[in-house]
């Protein structure tokens, strides 16, 4: 698959990195030329604009490219470039940081596929640590893992489940849940799953088709 990363800081070039060892093609398009160069040392294929010009993506095989993620520190960048993205036909991924406020989710998540938040994820790490759970998981991230969240579909039969007792395939830890289209945060022992619920999980990218189908109902032959 073909992946345009935008933004080549800490969480872009992880990303870049990450979707490589899995084998996909990945394109950085980065504004800062000292990060450009840093892309192409690491021989990564690197167009160096504004990623909120057109003909800068269409550089970087957007036309092509299975997804796009903004991955900058600057929303509104992000923003833009997976509008072009979208444009496209392709898979949208826009972070937000730390200033996240809810009205900025309410702006942005229903013009894009997934909204990540690098920061709360970290906190979400230190809470769960702090409390003596395991988030190794997601520490220790390599080619072996991935990280993906799912929406619960309404007639799911895990739907009344405790998120904490769900036992998906192929090893996946939960380690976040949200409620509708709320921010997601660290599941609480009696949280139960209710129809359109989100949950984050890390797995094997080989696993997760099959994590989707456990959680759809099944179809009558």
């Amino acid at each position: 698959m073909h992946f345009v990363i935008v933004g080549f800081g800490r969480v872009g070039m992880r990303t870049a990195r990450v979707l490589r060892e899995e084998d996909h093609d990945v394109t950085i398009v980065e504004i800062d030329a000292k990060r450009a160069e840093r892309a192409r040392e690491e021989s990564f294929e690197t167009i160096l604009g504004d990623c909120t010009d057109t003909d800068t993506l269409d550089a970087a095989g957007i036309a092509e490219a299975d997804a796009i993620a903004g991955l900058t520190g600057d929303l509104n960048a992000n923003f833009a470039a997976c509008m072009i993205g979208t444009e496209h036909g392709c898979r949208t991924v826009l972070r937000i940081d730390a200033d996240y406020r809810e009205e900025l989710y309410d702006n942005y998540a229903s013009e894009v596929d997934e909204v990540i938040y690098p920061e709360r994820l970290g906190a979400a790490g230190a809470k769960t640590a702090m409390l003596g759970g395991d988030f190794d998981v997601l520490a220790d991230l390599t080619e072996h893992l991935t990280v993906t969240s799912i929406r619960i579909p309404a007639d799911s039969p895990v739907v009344g489940d405790r998120v904490v007792t769900l036992d998906l395939p192929g090893s996946a830890q939960i380690y976040a849940h949200g409620r509708n289209d709320e921010p997601m945060s660290i599941p609480l022992p009696r949280t139960t799953i209710e129809p359109g619920d989100r949950i984050a999980i890390t797995a094997p990218p080989e696993a997760i088709e099959e994590i989707r189908t456990h959680l759809t109902p099944a179809v009558d032959a």
